[in-house]
């Protein structure tokens, strides 16, 4: 969700370039939603029931300060990638232990994935070249 407010609430100079760029990470984002819940039930665990246990069970924190500019935008988007990408190799490490490697799988994938919308929000968060 936060993705979507962030796509849906840039403005600016690049806000073509922004407002695509998070539509395509929200997409990433919500692909991700039905196989991981699919994952979790087939190993005979249980998914998210309603919008209120979504954030009774929450990590990411919510930004509905109004503005927020583009370029924080970014670093807080960018950040909590990175945050996810650890949460995502912390589990990997766990799928070994025991020996699940269809899960390992999807996350291998997942965190490639999310390595790349950190690298890329970063890139575009800079100034000058580099």
């Amino acid at each position: 969700m936060k993705t979507k407010n962030f796509h849906w609430h840039v403005a600016g100079p690049h806000f073509r370039d922004y407002h695509a760029m998070l539509a395509d990470q929200a997409g990433e984002l919500l692909a991700m939603v039905d196989p991981l819940a699919e994952r979790a039930r087939k190993l005979g665990g249980t998914t998210d029931r309603s919008v209120g246990h979504i954030v009774r069970l929450q990590r990411v924190l919510d930004n509905d300060a109004d503005p927020v500019g583009p370029q924080g935008m970014l670093a807080e988007f960018r950040e909590d990638n990175a945050a996810l990408v650890a949460c995502m190799r912390a589990l990997r490490s766990m799928c070994d232990g025991q020996g699940d490697v269809a899960t390992a799988s999807l996350l291998e994938v997942w965190i490639d994935v999310a390595e790349g919308r950190v690298w890329f929000l970063f890139k575009t968060g800079r100034h000058g070249n580099g």
